[in-house]
């Protein structure tokens, strides 16, 4: 019995580089079209919470009047004021807290995204950096 004869799937040799004379789909072989492709969804992921929270202001403002969003847009203006040493990166907590995201587990809680990883800085160096110290 043939190696070839004994395969289900059949391997299909893909070319790698296609290098025709216009835009290649996404569904296309070719390795960069598959990685330059954004999906039409990413901006929209992107933009939720914060059009999510517009949407709230609007039907509170139409129910309740124009103080109680005004009260809370200023709320949430004095907790992103609220600043940390420059070595230690903020969680939003308070922020999360007066939006209601702090009931939620998205995809940004699990997924470790880059900008809540540790950074392993000198706390003096960065604190005379912000301040315009420099010694050397």
């Amino acid at each position: 019995m043939n190696e070839q004869s004994s395969l289900k799937v059949k391997p299909v040799e893909v070319a790698v580089l296609s290098a025709a004379g216009r835009v290649g789909m996404p569904t296309e072989a070719n390795c960069f079209n598959q990685l330059a492709h954004v999906h039409r969804l990413r901006d929209s992921e992107l933009t939720y919470n914060e059009h999510q929270y517009n949407l709230d202001m609007q039907m509170l403002r139409n129910r309740e009047g124009l103080g109680v969003p005004l009260k809370m847009g200023m709320e949430r203006f004095a907790a992103r004021q609220i600043g940390r040493l420059p070595f230690l990166t903020s969680s939003n907590l308070m922020d999360d807290v007066l939006t209601g995201r702090c009931d939620t587990i998205g995809f940004e809680d699990f997924m470790n995204l880059p900008e809540y990883n540790e950074q392993m800085r000198q706390p003096h160096a960065v604190v005379e950096k912000s301040l315009g110290i420099y010694t050397s």
